[in-house]
Parts: structure tokens; C-alpha cells; sequence
């Protein structure tokens, strides 16, 4: 029977390769036409191949985490009766990212182009079953019911350890300290787990492939190439979240705001007096461009990976249109949906691990930015008020800035700056 070679089309403008994501099929299966074949990723997009005739599968060009060249031969097809001259543009109509399968905090480049519109999804291996820990005989529950004596203080220790007394052999009329150690030193050497241990697991070697790997390359590069130093500020928010509360009771049909659309009016209020901080750096061409327009990338955490999505002109939009766009693209790039404009030509960039936190953050820049923003948990603390000590919302406050660009002093008055705003929430909306 005649055989049929589906060679990788070109899948966007200026793509050499692409990686195997995943694949759908293996050798010796039967497919039919428009079956996903593979999932393939290159630096503009995660697309899904289709056949385009139907047969069995009798070659594929390698494994997941391969690269391949566009037009070269992706899978291999014994057919029933000669195809003739297939068209290769195989179905390319929509671009869309891989949908869940994490600045990053590095911010990859997402994905532009175009071809077939299915998503790949990257799935991990489940876990082995844990081993059943092995008990020493001399140390084996006794099989028949007995009183166990024991001090109050070994009895808390053994149940601390999550021990079973009744497994511990006592040296005389009752279970000492000493009993109790030589049961956990012979149990150690044979194989003994505590009850509350966690159970032993076996090495696992897991391939790095689509968009972890973009993300591990994106943040090596940029850790590489830019020359990176962090500013932290703590900035009393008890104002501008009493104002928030405010707005929220009074808000009708409009969304529930967080802190984020305030911060970013307060960001987009402040970067026309620090151009330097809303620009993007060639340096192999040697070029700063400062943008005039905020296109803030907004780090968002999925299943597939960390993505950022973009707010474009976000110094045109008031908090409840920013409340808006960030529950759409934070939603869009969960579920899969955000297309590669969405998804690329950030100038700035905010990433925040919201509830969790931390003390503070050194978030690495999305390059080719010159700059990231990092709020911090809001913690309340006692704090001097005049004369008073009066309990406050603090929130510490981080900026990472590429020094090449931004001076150190540049970075503490911008930050100054945010902070005047944030404590100032009324100046939040005066012109």
C-alpha cells in the first residue's frame, strides 16, 4: 500500500522548528482524517497537528522534547489507495496557548501564529504507590491484647513520633525512655516508618519539554543578561483599603475589586515622571525604547505554567474597567483561551502570589523589560501614629530593575512615588 508523509507545515511567520510536545498517536496505530496526530510548540504558539487522510501509522519523527524542522517529516502513513499531492497548510485557522496542564517568577514569551486550533494539554506521571514500611520481628505487635505501662512523658513522646506502644519490647515491668530508643534505632536500620511519616517515593526523572521549558529558558536568559537589583519598600495601605471596602458596598453591578486595579492606577499615574522604568531594552542592537503607553503584563499562575497576559493602555482605563480586563485575561489564559496579542508586547510588568504572600519578593524582570512590581501579603502591625500606636495594614512593596537602565535612585523615587499614592488613595482619582 502506498505510504503518505505528513511533513510539519509552517505553523507561523519566521519558525524554523517546533518541539514535540506530545504525542497522539504511536506506530501501528489506525487513525482517521482530521485525527489530532501531534502537539507541537514553537516560540509563538502551542498548536495540535491533524492528519489530513486516513490509514496507519508507520513512522514518527521522535520523541517529546524533540525539536524537528519545519517541513521535515512528522509522521509516516500507509494509506489504502495513493492520496496524491495533499495539501501540508493542515487546518490552520486560530492560535491558542496549551491550556492548563504555574515572573517569575520569569514570564515567558507566549505564543503568536497561527495553526490548528486544539490545545495540548502536558500531563505528569502519578506518583508511585508508597512502600510498606518493614518491621523488625523482634519489635512485632504482640498477637495477643496487653497492658501497656508507660509514663505519662513517654506515652506524649511516642505519640509525638507516632508510635504504637504495643510494638515497643519494655526491658522491665514497664516501657522506659531507653525502650522507646532502641525501638526507633533497630526500626530505623530494618526498614521502621513512623505512622505520620511521609511514605518513601521512588526517583523520577521527568523531562522538561513545552512550556516549562520556554519558562526555565526565558528565566535563564534573562537572569543571564540582565544585571538585576530589588528595592523593597513597606507602604501603609490602611487607607486605600478602607476605600476599597467602601467602593466594594457601593459597587451595584459592578465587580468586586481587589487591590490590584488600584495599584496599577497608581502605577500608570506615576511612570510619565520615570520613563525609563515603562521600556523595553535591545541590547543586542544597543536600543531603549521608553513606550508612552502602559501595556502592563499581569503574571498569571495556570496548571500549564506562568503566563502574562496583557492590559493594553492601561493608563486610559478607571479601576472597575481594569477590575474587568483582569478577571477576563487572568480567566482566558486558565482556560486556555487568550490569543498570542493577549499574550505578548508587555511593557511593565506586576506579578503578586496574592494570599500567600511572603515578607518580600526579588521577582526576575520579563525580558526584554527593563523593570517588574511585586506586592507582598498585607500583614497588620501596631505602629506609631503621631503619639498613638494605632494597629495598621502594611504591605512591603518590591521592585526589580534592570541597572543597565534604571539607577538605583531612580528605582527608590518611583517607588516613593507609588508609595505617596498608595497612602494618599484620594489622589488615586484627582487630575
Amino acid at each position: 500500500m502506498p505510504k503518505f508523509t505528513f511533513n510539519l507545515p509552517d505553523i507561523g511567520e519566521g519558525i524554523a522548528e517546533a518541539e514535540i510536545v506530545a504525542w497522539h498517536v504511536k506506530v501501528g496505530d489506525s487513525i482517521t482524517e482530521d485525527q489530532p496526530l501531534a502537539d507541537m510548540m514553537t516560540d509563538k504558539a502551542t498548536v495540535e497537528m491533524e492528519s489530513p487522510v486516513s490509514g496507519v501509522v508507520t513512522k514518527v519523527a521522535g520523541e517529546a522534547g524533540d525539536v524537528i524542522a519545519i517541513g521535515s517529516m512528522l509522521v509516516e502513513i500507509e494509506v489504502a489507495r495513493d492520496v496524491g499531492d495533499v495539501s501540508q497548510s493542515s487546518a490552520v485557522q486560530d492560535t491558542r496557548l496549551s491550556p492548563p496542564a504555574t515572573v517569575q517568577d520569569e514570564m515567558p514569551h507566549i505564543p503568536e501564529g497561527s495553526a490548528a486550533p486544539r490545545v495540548a494539554a502536558e500531563k505528569s506521571a502519578a506518583p508511585p504507590a508508597p512502600t510498606a514500611p518493614v518491621q523488625s520481628a523482634e519489635f512485632a505487635a504482640p498477637t495477643h491484647a496487653h497492658k501497656i505501662t508507660a509514663s505519662p512523658a513517654v506515652r506524649l513522646r511516642a505519640k509525638e513520633l507516632g508510635v504504637d506502644l504495643t510494638e515497643v519490647k519494655a526491658s522491665g515491668g514497664h516501657i522506659r525512655h531507653a525502650d522507646l530508643d532502641a525501638f526507633l534505632s533497630y526500626g530505623a536500620q530494618q526498614g521502621y516508618r513512623p505512622a505520620h511519616a511521609s511514605a518513601k517515593r521512588d526517583d523520577e526523572a521527568i523531562r522538561v519539554i513545552g512550556m516549562r521549558r520556554r519558562i526555565a529558558d526565558n528565566m535563564a536568559a534573562s537572569k543571564r543578561h540582565i544585571p538585576h537589583f530589588t528595592y523593597v519598600e513597606e507602604i501603609d495601605v490602611t487607607a486605600i483599603e478602607a476605600m476599597r471596602a467602601d467602593l466594594n458596598d457601593n459597587r451595584g453591578a459592578k465587580p468586586k475589586l481587589t487591590l490590584l486595579p488600584m495599584l496599577i492606577v497608581a502605577i500608570c499615574k506615576t511612570v510619565p515622571q520615570f520613563p525609563m522604568l515603562n521600556a523595553r531594552y535591545d541590547d543586542e542592537n544597543g536600543v531603549i525604547t521608553r513606550h508612552g503607553s502602559v501595556h502592563l503584563g499581569m503574571a498569571t499562575q495556570t496548571d500549564a505554567g506562568l503566563m502574562v497576559p496583557v492590559i493594553r493602555d492601561a493608563q486610559d482605563l478607571n479601576i472597575w474597567q481594569l477590575a474587568t480586563e483582569i478577571g477576563r485575561l487572568a480567566g482566558a489564559a486558565r482556560n486556555g483561551s487568550a490569543n498570542s496579542e493577549e499574550l505578548s508586547g508587555s511593557t511593565l510588568t506586576i506579578t503578586s502570589l496574592g494570599p500567600l504572600g511572603g515578607i518580600a519578593t526579588t521577582p526576575v524582570i520579563n525580558r526584554p523589560e527593563v523593570a517588574i512590581i511585586g506586592p507582598n501579603k498585607i500583614v497588620e502591625r501596631p505602629m506609631f501614629v503621631g503619639d498613638n500606636i494605632e494597629a495598621r495594614k502594611l504591605m512591603n512593596l518590591s521592585i526589580s530593575c534592570d541597572h543597565r537602565v534604571v539607577d538605583g535612585w531612580d528605582a527608590a523615587s518611583y517607588v516613593q512615588a507609588l508609595k505617596k499614592l498608595i497612602e494618599t488613595p484620594v489622589l488615586l482619582f484627582a487630575d
